[in-house]
């Protein structure tokens, strides 16, 4: 054999060893985004025991004005449920939600009278959702519809195209950027049936708690009032046990007075 054949099928053999390395990192290029939905369900849920934190709103809205909220927030996740009890400003303090499986109730202290409320509805004049203090569950409301690889900012990210399997979700259709490299949530873009744009929602922060991520930062940017946009920040995280009346009506009576 001569040296150049001999090179030839050196080249060749070497082709051949290499194939199945590059064919199956091609094939790991691609996980199961089922899975990653459930990842980012399971790492933001408490199925065993509660959460609390204090929630601090800002609004800029150009038709309504501008505003600030602070608020303590509870939630236990083996019921289904969360309470948000406003603590400022002050001709707002004692005003609460309440939500029991999908059971919303908002109470006003003045009137001390409840009124049914939806979780598809705004929080307040915000561009935040009351979908958004529920526990997360994309894994069971959505499928995924479409997958790609792409980028924000200087994050690797796959991008996934959601479409709701249930009626009652806030949002037909989602567009997700999920980092590659430990699968958290960094933007969402939200969609009505008519696939027009909604809401786009930004997580640049994530604290740790337990072995559970969660978002101590986010903003949400309104796709129907221009220049409408709420920054939500959560501290004094907290997994310390809650009353058992705590999510009730009663309780909210008694401590919005």
């Amino acid at each position: 054999m001569s040296k150049r054949s001999r090179i030839r099928a050196f080249l060749f053999l070497s082709f051949l060893a290499a194939f199945p390395a590059a064919y199956a990192q091609t094939a790991d290029a691609n996980p199961d985004f089922r899975k990653i939905l459930t990842l980012i369900d399971e790492r933001s849920t408490f199925p065993k025991i509660d959460f609390s934190a204090v929630v601090q709103m800002k609004t800029t809205d150009p038709e309504k004005g501008d505003s600030d909220e602070k608020s303590a927030f509870f939630r236990r996740d083996s019921l289904d449920a969360f309470l948000i009890l406003q603590l400022e400003p002050s001709t707002k303090k004692g005003q609460g939600m309440l939500l029991v499986s999908d059971n919303l109730w908002k109470y006003d202290p003045v009137s001390r009278k409840f009124s049914h409320s939806s979780l598809k509805d705004n929080y307040g004049d915000s561009a935040a959702k009351n979908s958004d203090f529920r526990s997360s569950s994309k894994a069971k409301d959505y499928k995924v519809a479409a997958a790609s690889s792409g980028a924000l900012g200087k994050f690797d990210c796959w991008i996934l195209e959601l479409e709701a399997v249930r009626d009652d979700v806030t949002y037909p259709f989602m567009k997700l950027w999920v980092s590659k490299s430990d699968n958290l949530l960094l933007k969402a873009e939200e969609y009505s049936l008519t696939r027009r744009l909604l809401r786009t929602s930004l997580f640049p922060s994530y604290s740790k708690l337990a072995d559970k991520y969660i978002a101590t930062r986010s903003i949400f940017q309104d796709g129907l009032v221009a220049g409408k946009r709420t920054e939500i920040i959560i501290t004094d995280l907290s997994v310390k046990a809650l009353p058992d009346d705590m999510f009730t009506k009663s309780y909210l009576e008694k401590v919005g007075k």
